[in-house]
């Protein structure tokens, strides 16, 4: 930690005495000319209490640090935004544009049937008619007809069109 220089009574007695001597030095090496030695001396004196108080003046300042801390404003904002868990639609997330929301399949779609495997989920078909409407457009690598014991069921592996690009999406 740095220690602060701070002048002692005795180097304050020195410099007053040093001042009084050259003061004095004046007077005794000029002829005694009462009114002209009178306006020296008091111009001297004058002298040395403005470099007196010049010199204190200057301590002073040294002496205290200053130290400020920043206190943003309360309503501070970025580009006049309001985020109070909001987003830029007022609370309506703007829709996927339609070249990439035709490649995202509900995933409730995705069954398990037990006549076509019974540890291997398709999507239905039906399913996707009504929730999707692009069914026409699926791979037809992907397509898989079964019997159920009742008639031909029709549905689509995920893994399969997964590899085409689609995916299985929670709406």
């Amino acid at each position: 930690m740095a220690q602060t220089c701070r002048p002692q009574p005795h180097r304050k007695f020195i410099a007053l005495i040093v001042a009084a001597a050259i003061a004095i030095t004046g007077f005794s090496a000029a002829p005694a000319r009462a009114d002209n030695d009178v306006a020296k001396i008091l111009g001297g004196l004058a002298l040395l209490g403005i470099l007196g108080a010049a010199i204190k003046h200057s301590r002073d300042k040294d002496d205290h640090a200053v130290t400020r801390t920043y206190n943003p404003p309360q309503n501070h904002s970025h580009n006049n935004h309001r985020r109070q868990g909001r987003n830029r639609h007022d609370g309506h997330v703007k829709p996927l544009p339609q070249s990439v929301r035709r490649y995202d399949l509900p995933a409730h779609c995705v069954r398990y049937f037990p006549r076509y495997s019974q540890n291997r989920p398709l999507a239905a078909k039906r399913c996707l008619d009504r929730n999707y409407g692009y069914t026409h457009d699926l791979p037809q690598v992907c397509k898989v007809t079964f019997w159920n014991g009742q008639r031909n069921r029709t549905g689509y592996k995920p893994g399969c069109l997964k590899k085409h690009g689609y995916r299985m999406v929670n709406r």
